[in-house]
Formats: structure tokens, C-alpha cells, sequence
């Protein structure tokens, strides 16, 4: 079985979370995960709508009603050589982040550890 490295980066990012802000409300959303077919297909019925992101955090800062955050493990390229959205995938959720920041919500992609702790701790301090 290979390496789950969205998985890892969920789990570093949780314990991260619990460290540093242990009062602080926060949320996986697991479908981005390797669930069985009957796992996925039973979520899928229940989903409002597709590319809901990983990671919320449920706090309210600086006007915000809270942040999301799509994450994608280290080394994820999100553009091509034309400086658009490498897949339809990530254009779907990047149109998602958009419609989450209309709301109210500040919503964005991070890309590995290091830029979910700098966009978790911008937002929460």
C-alpha cells in the first residue's frame, strides 16, 4: 500500500492544531481520503455540493465567520505553464474557496505543512 501523503499532511496539521490551539474548533472533511467504494459512495449521497474543502476552523476572526483551507500535500502544483488551474478538479474547488470568501469565510488553498501552519496562525492570531 503506498503512502498517503494528503493523510500525513491532515494528521501533522491536526496535531499542530491540537499544540498550539487546543480551544480552538476545527473540522476534517474526509472525503478527500482512500475510502472503500461503498465509503465513498455513501458519502457522495449525502454531500451538498462537490470540492467542499479539508479544514475548517471554527472561529471567528478579524470579520471572518472562519477559515477553510483546501490542503494539498507538499509539491502539489496548482498551476500549469499557463499560469491556470493545472485540473478541472482544482478549478471546481478554487470556484468553491471564491464563493466560501463571498460568505464571509476566508478560504484558501495551502500546499503543504508549512503554508497551512503560516495561513492557520495569520488567521488565528
Amino acid at each position: 500500500m503506498r503512502a498517503n501523503k494528503e493523510y500525513q499532511l491532515y494528521r501533522d496539521v491536526a496535531a499542530y492544531l491540537r499544540l498550539q490551539y487546543p480551544r480552538v474548533m476545527y473540522h476534517f472533511d474526509l472525503t478527500g481520503l482512500n475510502l472503500s467504494r461503498a465509503q465513498a459512495g455513501m458519502t457522495k449521497a449525502i454531500q451538498g455540493f462537490s470540492g467542499y474543502p479539508d479544514l475548517f476552523i471554527i472561529e471567528s476572526r478579524n470579520g471572518n465567520h472562519g477559515l477553510f483551507l483546501e490542503l494539498k500535500a507538499e509539491g502539489t502544483r496548482l498551476f500549469n505553464r499557463k499560469c491556470e488551474l493545472a485540473s478541472e478538479h482544482l478549478k471546481q474547488q478554487s470556484r468553491v474557496l471564491h464563493a466560501l470568501r463571498s460568505k464571509g469565510y476566508d478560504a484558501w488553498f495551502a500546499v503543504g505543512f508549512d503554508e497551512a501552519k503560516r495561513l492557520i496562525d495569520g488567521y488565528l492570531r
